[in-house]
């Protein structure tokens, strides 16, 4: 790999458009939005409903592609590539945390997290001892063995942070990845975090409306008028 793709940015968005259109109608969501997000640096997106905020999560995650403008992902432009290179940059490259856990119900907080990476290819044993290093950092070193349905809701959102770094990614996509929980939960699971997506090098973007938790992230931006636009802190 060359030195400039090792130095590249974790996920860099040039320039990016994204239309839907339903029937006569023409809807502009983004409007040539540039976003950069540098390895260890945590980002709040905090945006009212509406705005694009969802649209700009799924084309940093390679869910949809832009009508106009380019996602690079650790220097690759994901628009070059075949719908199943895509498929692999998800998997290996980006981590997704959403509001609910979506944890599989019949298979323990360890299997859980072990999953992704035997997907990826990783050896059972190896994603064991990876499972196990992850959920005893986010303090479920004890629920281990515990179904979905035994943990509390901190717990399980915990576990889905856990399954989402599981494969090392270069970035991590959460939406509200607290907006289910209460706030003492809320503060427990959130400063868990963002203090093992620091100490792993990774590029954040999580989406908000809670402002005292986006006031504890790197740099606060928001969207407006289609573009991502900084928000400057409050003094």
């Amino acid at each position: 790999m060359s030195d400039a793709l090792n130095n590249a940015p974790p996920l860099r968005m040039d320039g990016v458009a994204r239309r839907y259109i339903s029937g006569e109608e023409t809807l502009d969501v983004l409007r040539g939005a540039d976003l950069t997000l540098h390895p260890g640096e945590i980002v709040a997106l905090v945006a009212p409903s509406g705005t694009g905020k969802s649209t700009l999560l799924h084309l940093a995650g390679l869910l949809e592609k832009p009508d106009a403008g380019c996602v690079m992902v650790a220097g690759q432009d994901a628009g070059a590539l075949t719908d199943a290179r895509r498929t692999e940059i998800r998997r290996d490259r980006i981590g997704f945390v959403y509001q609910f856990h979506h944890l599989l119900a019949e298979f323990s907080a360890r299997e859980n997290v072990m999953l992704p990476q035997m997907i990826a290819g990783v050896a059972r044993r190896d994603a064991r001892v990876r499972a196990d290093e992850l959920l005893s950092i986010f303090g479920l070193g004890h629920r281990l063995d515990h179904l979905p349905g035994k943990l509390s809701g901190g717990e399980k959102q915990r576990v889905a942070i856990a399954r989402a770094l599981a494969n090392r990614p270069h970035v991590l996509l959460a939406d509200e990845p607290t907006g289910n929980l209460d706030v003492n939960t809320s503060d427990a699971v959130f400063d868990a975090l963002l203090e093992t997506v620091r100490a792993h090098g990774v590029a954040a973007l999580i989406a908000t409306h809670n402002m005292d938790l986006a006031r504890r992230m790197d740099r606060i931006v928001t969207l407006r008028d289609g573009l991502v636009v900084p928000v400057a802190p409050a003094t």
